[in-house]
């Protein structure tokens, strides 16, 4: 089993170096055809949308909607910098009217905002293009893909150790739950760090301020402080200290970025599309 997981971790992500900017990891471990994750979120995004319609809750906020498409509109030009493919993606953005403190990214470019998120945390249009550029980043690193392709491996492995060792039902739900804390839940945090820092990246190009993804979860790890987050450990996501600590130690490598970005566009010389 030890030497199962060591060869999963091996496989699993591989580093590239950008030629300028952050350095994250893109995952090798994609057993899934591109083309099909792509076309089962885009149903899956479609149907939240229609659900979201059908209770009136579909971008009730004009004007926030068009907030969100122009910031988009600044980021998806950059978006080829983590993966070339993205050109030929239907980038759709959609507001979606809600307490809940969410926003997404689904493979293929779509991307959904809670009113919640926006609201709660009083977010500037810098804020929400970090944000907006982290969940990007998911799909552009395809990190669902990834998920989906771990999922199958490791379900395939636990079995198959299962059957050797002759384990009962209750020992292979320990295995699994094993493999879960020594791997799954690991690999999910480095997900998580490689698309803050991806992220902050597509935002500074964009001429967005990078550092306001501290501010980010400065105010994040002020919201959630009553409710409270598991430990580190045993979360999917990196502690909000953490994320900060990272993305600080970043900045230096993608201000440039931003203060170039910045200086095409008062020179009128600063581009971008819309889809």
């Amino acid at each position: 089993m030890r030497a199962w997981l060591f060869v999963f971790v091996f496989l699993a992500s591989t580093a590239f170096a950008q030629h300028e900017g952050v350095e994250v990891k893109k995952s090798r471990l994609l057993l899934l055809p591109k083309s099909r994750i792509e076309a089962m979120s885009a149903q899956q995004y479609n149907q939240l949308m229609r659900g979201a319609a059908q209770q009136g809750a579909l971008n009730a906020d004009r004007r926030q909607l068009e907030r969100l498409k122009g910031i988009a509109r600044r980021l998806v030009p950059h978006s080829a910098r983590f993966d070339p493919d993205a050109g030929r993606w239907r980038w759709e953005v959609n507001l979606i009217q809600s307490p809940t403190v969410n926003a997404f990214c689904m493979p293929g470019g779509k991307i959904a905002f809670y009113s919640g998120l926006i609201d709660s945390l009083r977010l500037s249009d810098d804020e929400i293009s970090v944000i907006m550029g982290h969940e990007m980043s998911h799909a552009l690193l395809e990190h669902g893909r990834a998920r989906m392709s771990e999922q199958l491996l490791k379900v395939a492995g636990v079995n198959i150790a299962a059957a050797l060792l002759n384990l009962s039902n209750v020992s292979a739900s320990l295995l699994a739950q094993a493999a879960d804390l020594a791997l799954t839940l690991p690999y999910a945090r480095s997900q998580e760090t490689d698309a803050d820092l991806a992220g902050i990246e597509i935002a500074a190009r964009a001429g967005y301020d990078p550092r306001a993804a501290v501010a980010v979860w400065r105010k994040m790890a002020k919201l959630s402080g009553a409710r409270g987050q598991p430990p580190q450990f045993l979360s999917t996501h990196p502690a909000h200290a953490t994320r900060i600590q990272t993305i600080e130690a970043q900045l230096p490598r993608v201000m440039p970025l931003y203060e170039a970005a910045r200086r095409a566009q008062a020179e009128g010389t600063g581009t971008g599309s819309s889809k």
